[in-house]
């Protein structure tokens, strides 16, 4: 963010899934976003941390410490953070209730919009078969994923010095694998109905790197994407209306350009 730019004022913003520990995680467009806005709460809905990764092979460059000490400087000057755990950092889970650094550890969030509206704010995990009943599969699938990753990474790289946009592998999936587009339909419709049944007014996840804004009768759906490929994020207004930002960061030979998000919006 250029000095002579204000951040932008917002009353909540959720992310999730920026998987930090992970080489494919986008620390430096996370803080870029970060300090273009200023939030009076902060909910990180999940997999903030990738606790698999780092068991398996530490990976933590100083782009992840920035973020976290620009998170801990957000609570110094009044914001609420809410850290509601995933399933790449549910070791976190056992200290659901506790709070650490200013930062309130739950396993799930109630967040009340500008109108009186209830959101419940959870990571979506619990709501994944795969990863509820064959957790083998899951970590299988998680691998299959990494490889694929890398693979667009690749991709991107070569598209960068062609002056090309990115690509999203994850993007692509949903538009042309039917299974995907299937997984994801029955994910949302689970955590709508849960919110339904809860009796709340909408639904903050995660988890499946998949952002939207949806209504579902009276339930809105709202999912935060992911901070590895997409870099996306949900945010309520001032004005108490959410949006979801499309966070783009190109490298301009000899110097570093931040495009302006790209925004859809719900009343």
């Amino acid at each position: 963010m250029h000095s002579a730019q204000k951040p932008r004022q917002l009353r909540a913003l959720f992310i999730s899934d920026t998987h930090l520990g992970m080489r494919g995680a986008q620390a430096g467009a996370l803080l870029d976003f970060l300090q273009s806005v200023e939030a009076e709460c902060i909910y990180l809905v999940g997999d903030f941390v990738d606790g698999w990764k780092l068991r398996k092979s530490w990976h933590w460059p100083p782009a992840c410490n920035r973020v976290i000490q620009h998170l801990l400087d957000c609570t110094r000057k009044g914001a609420r953070i809410v850290y509601v755990p995933g399933n790449h950092d549910e070791f976190l889970r056992e200290f659901a209730a506790l709070r650490f650094g200013g930062i309130d550890v739950r396993e799930r969030a109630v967040h009340t919009g500008a109108d009186g509206r209830r959101y419940l704010v959870i990571h979506g995990d619990q709501f994944d078969v795969v990863v509820r009943h064959a957790r083998w599969v899951s970590w299988l699938g998680d691998i299959s994923y990494n490889l694929a990753l890398r693979g667009a990474m690749l991709v991107n790289r070569v598209r960068q010095r062609l002056g090309r946009p990115r690509w999203s592998l994850s993007a692509w999936a949903r538009a042309n694998v039917g299974r995907a587009a299937a997984l994801i339909e029955r994910f949302e419709t689970a955590l709508v109905r849960e919110a339904d049944e809860q009796g709340f007014d909408g639904v903050v996840c995660g988890h499946i790197h998949a952002a939207a804004i949806a209504a579902h009768g009276s339930i809105t759906y709202l999912n935060c994407g992911d901070w590895v490929e997409n870099c996306t994020a949900i945010a309520e207004t001032r004005e108490g209306r959410f949006e979801l930002i499309r966070w783009a960061e190109v490298t301009v030979p000899g110097r570093q350009a931040v495009l302006p998000p790209m925004q859809e919006a719900i009343p």
